[in-house]
């Protein structure tokens, strides 16, 4: 066969000769085609620009049932209650609230949950008590809640911790089988099944300066705060006071205060309602006690 040379390089000039020169590479043609998929493939995972999470990148494990009333007992859930459970599943913590009286919802993304859960609700014959929304749970109205419970990752609890502490009312409770979150120190821990239970109690808001009187004396506090933590400069007149045991917890707040000059004992415990707190102040005097009530005003 004449073959032409450009460049030292043969040239194929008939089509049987090309024929058989693209049989020859046809084992390559098919690596070619079986891999370039596959490499675009991967270029894309790792080069695409990445999506907002959702909450259903949480994987479905159901909470176990003796695990469920050992939550529900922690929170001390009852009537008078509205339980929200985010991240729902097959519904059997809502089903547990409604059992003790309690009213409430379940949220979760995955359709397959929802009609999981209201079957469960049928075959309770707890359909009309309660209900379950199809939804992202970070979308949802939680604020009418007073207990919400979770049961997510440690991730997902961090993305909702802003939104507990700022929609929900003091005294609200939070309880997460498993995950904790982080800085934010649970009010009680228990164990359950092997696993933590955290219960977390909406502080109320009480940092800044208060003031009030109090017998003779015109009192001030000014008030740190780190989520339940509070820490209390407290003075009765120009005189600074020592303080014991402050106490936050929900609405509720108390703490000891003492006069070092005159060995005044002052006990303080009252409810915070936004920039007001109402409550009692026991005066411990050497030779006398009183009690008078306590009605202090934040700046």
């Amino acid at each position: 066969m004449e073959e032409l040379h450009i460049k030292n390089k043969p040239c194929l000039r008939s089509t049987a000769d090309l024929l058989s020169f693209f049989k020859r590479q046809m084992p390559l043609l098919r690596i070619f085609l079986i891999h370039l998929p596959v490499a675009f493939l991967t270029c894309y995972m790792f080069l695409a620009p990445p999506v907002m999470a959702q909450p259903w990148d949480v994987p479905y494990v159901p909470t176990p049932y003796d695990v469920v009333d050992q939550m529900l007992d922690l929170a001390e859930v009852g009537p008078g209650d509205y339980v929200i459970d985010l991240g729902s599943g097959d519904g059997r913590i809502v089903i547990g609230a409604i059992l003790r009286g309690a009213y409430g919802h379940g949220i979760d993304i995955d359709p397959a949950r929802i009609r999981e859960a209201g079957s469960n609700a049928r075959e309770a014959g707890l359909e009309n008590r309660l209900l379950f929304i199809e939804g992202n749970i970070f979308d949802a109205d939680i604020s009418r809640a007073s207990v919400i419970t979770l049961y997510l990752l440690n991730s997902i609890n961090m993305k909702l911790r802003p939104v507990l502490l700022n929609t929900l009312k003091p005294g609200s409770r939070v309880i997460s089988h498993v995950f904790d979150m982080n800085e934010w120190m649970p009010d009680k821990v228990i164990t359950a099944d092997n696993d933590p239970v955290y219960l977390w109690i909406i502080p109320a808001r009480v940092a800044g300066l208060w003031t009030w009187k109090t017998g003779q004396y015109v009192c001030s506090m000014n008030v740190q705060q780190e989520f339940q933590k509070i820490a209390l400069k407290v003075s009765a007149g120009n005189t600074p006071l020592a303080v014991d045991n402050p106490f936050l917890s929900g609405e509720r707040i108390s703490f000891r205060a003492t006069r070092p000059n005159s060995g005044e004992i002052f006990l303080y415990s009252g409810y915070v309602n936004e920039d007001k707190i109402t409550g009692t102040v026991q005066i411990h005097h050497p030779d006398s006690q009183t009690v008078e009530n306590w009605n202090a005003t934040r700046k």
